[in-house]
């Protein structure tokens, strides 16, 4: 094809393009903006990949998910014995297809208090706890309750923008690490400001979950890895050498592999019950919090909150945020070899549904949001409803989730699910339920009611 035919067949292909984000935010003119700030935010990526953007529930492809009572090598799984001898080499093939392969040299963790003070009128005690991790630095956030007199329980879990995002206090120290422009928030470069304090202080309600008991422990994501394609130059993955002929692992799991970190230090803390620590994250983190606790089975329960595609959802559905389009916007999260599955999904030996039955026996909970359907909500269902066949083998209940709820609607059960009304997003809503959730199945470790 000649390069006039190669800039005529582009020329239709932008135009179809903006014809497909005008439909969905109203006229030409706004998708010219949202073309311009893709190319701003994914300069690597060619915006014609959103052509693939399906969300309309007759269009999703016919499909069969992989068995979860079938091992690897085509034995039946009837037994939790069985199970358990099957898990490594499921464990494998996530490693080998998709996140790459999480490095097992042990990283000593070296801590030191940066700053200690009471919060929310002496109720709370806050610190700013500084890990060496053989030269890398990464500083962790705790609230805990102040009050409590023996090691509580504690959700860990990244967050997006910095320790300084989760509350407006002036006292929380700024991140050093490379951030994302924000211009609309006053991040005008890659270095954290004061600009942005709090701006995520409505995914973090601290005193309601120190209040039930509980702490928060969490940390800025990029002090991992920095979510970018260049990232890995100043990533924990330079701590140790790539071996030839192992799939090289990507961002998700490097973060999964900063949250075990962490848990390494809890167990160090004589204030944190390091026993029932429960894995959490929205968005890519609920990628990273399923695959941490997927490996590391020291976590009591996880929580993925709109987690999405290669998250919680399935992918063979091919809704919403598709393996074409998540491994070309961001092919730093995951072992390349994964980006050959674009529209080949049926051919991926795994789905999703089998990284949330890596849980069990341990709880988790899967939630979605009815307006996010970038996440494919109903795939996101889907998977945690499949996934309880594997509980079954355990003795637990295994029939709590039959039908989608509506929203505002929660289901408990040791996979529990909830759809929330609204956008992509964690909040109050969710905490509320985790908080029963938790409350039940880690605490108490009884069936919640209702």
């Amino acid at each position: 094809m000649s390069k006039r035919k190669n800039v005529k067949w582009t020329g239709i292909g932008l135009l179809a393009v903006l014809a497909v984000i005008g439909a969905t935010l109203g006229g030409v003119g706004d998708a010219a903006q949202a073309i311009w700030k893709f190319k701003q935010d994914y300069p690597h990526a060619s915006p014609l990949v959103l052509l693939d953007i399906n969300q309309q529930e007759d269009k999703v492809p016919t499909y069969e998910l992989p068995p979860l009572l079938l091992s690897t090598t085509g034995k039946p799984i009837d037994s939790a014995e069985q199970w358990r001898s099957n898990r490594d080499d499921l464990l494998k093939q996530f490693s080998d297809y998709i996140y790459g392969v999480t490095p097992t040299e042990v990283v000593p963790v070296k801590s030191r208090i940066l700053a200690s003070s009471l919060v929310f009128g002496g109720k709370t005690l806050r610190q700013q706890i500084e890990l060496d991790l053989s030269g890398h630095k990464v500083t962790v956030l705790i609230y805990r309750p102040n009050d409590v007199a023996g090691p509580v329980p504690a959700f860990l879990g990244l967050n997006f923008r910095g320790n300084h995002t989760v509350s407006k206090s002036p006292d929380i120290l700024l991140t050093e690490s490379w951030v994302p422009k924000d211009i609309d928030n006053g991040v005008l470069t890659h270095e954290a400001t004061d600009a942005n304090r709090g701006q995520r202080e409505r995914r973090y309600p601290v005193e309601l979950i120190t209040d039930r008991g509980y702490a928060l422990v969490t940390a800025y994501y990029g002090d991992f890895y920095n979510d970018h394609i260049g990232g890995q130059a100043s990533s924990i993955q330079n701590l140790f050498e790539q071996d030839a002929g192992v799939a090289r692992w990507g961002a998700i799991g490097a973060w999964s592999w900063g949250i075990s970190r962490i848990l390494d230090y809890l167990e160090q803390d004589e204030s944190i019950d390091a026993t029932r620590i429960v894995s959490i994250g929205h968005s890519r983190l609920g990628k990273a919090a399923l695959w941490a606790a997927a490996q590391d089975q020291r976590f009591s329960a996880a929580i993925s909150n709109n987690s999405g595609a290669v998250g919680a959802a399935l992918s063979r559905r091919q809704f919403g945020e598709t393996v074409g389009i998540i491994t070309e916007l961001f092919p730093h999260w995951f072992t390349p070899k994964f980006k050959r599955y674009s529209k080949q999904e049926n051919a991926l030996p795994i789905d999703q549904h089998q990284l949330v039955a890596l849980m069990a026996p341990r709880p988790v909970y899967v939630a979605s949001a009815d307006k996010d359907l970038w996440a494919d909500p109903y795939g996101e269902f889907l998977s945690a409803k499949v996934a309880q066949e594997v509980y079954g083998l355990f003795g637990l209940g295994s029939h709590n989730l039959s039908t989608m709820p509506v929203a505002g609607e929660a289901i408990y059960g040791p996979v529990s699910y909830h759809l929330r009304a609204g956008k992509h997003d964690m909040l109050s809503f969710d905490w509320q339920h985790y908080l029963a959730f938790a409350d039940c199945y880690v605490v108490e470790k009884v069936a919640c009611e209702g």
